[in-house]
């Protein structure tokens, strides 16, 4: 069960609305554009490692659609998981550790195994 704090600085946002009289139509707080600004010349690096092989040479006057589409959605998988108390890098250090160190599944059926000391009989009288 989760309690609501009730206190507001857990409650306000740091979110910018766009220039004075023109407002954005969402509503994005100053850690989305961060993230979002980190995340993008990581992909824009991945993508140029990738195709480094492929193509004769890398060119950089191509722009990079698709990892900012990809970084939009990083960032909102991301976001879906932060809270006042679970801050993005924990999210982050949380999802790259249980996917460094995942555990096999065991192949083989253990049967439960019972212990006769912990059992205690008592004897009532009627």
């Amino acid at each position: 069960m989760r309690l609501r704090t009730d206190d507001d600085i857990y409650r306000a946002r740091l979110v910018y609305l766009g220039p004075p009289g023109y407002t954005l139509p969402i509503q994005l707080s100053y850690a989305h554009y961060g993230v979002f600004i980190l995340l993008v010349p990581v992909f824009v690096l991945i993508h140029g490692l990738i195709t480094l092989g492929i193509y004769s040479e890398f060119r950089f006057e191509v722009f990079p659609a698709w990892e900012i589409a990809l970084a939009m959605v990083t960032t909102s998988l991301i976001f879906r998981y932060v809270d006042p108390d679970r801050p993005a890098r924990m999210v982050v250090r949380t999802a790259l550790t249980d996917w460094r160190h995942t555990r096999e599944p065991r192949t083989e059926q253990r049967d439960p195994r019972l212990v006769a000391a912990q059992v205690r009989i008592r004897e009532e009288l009627i």
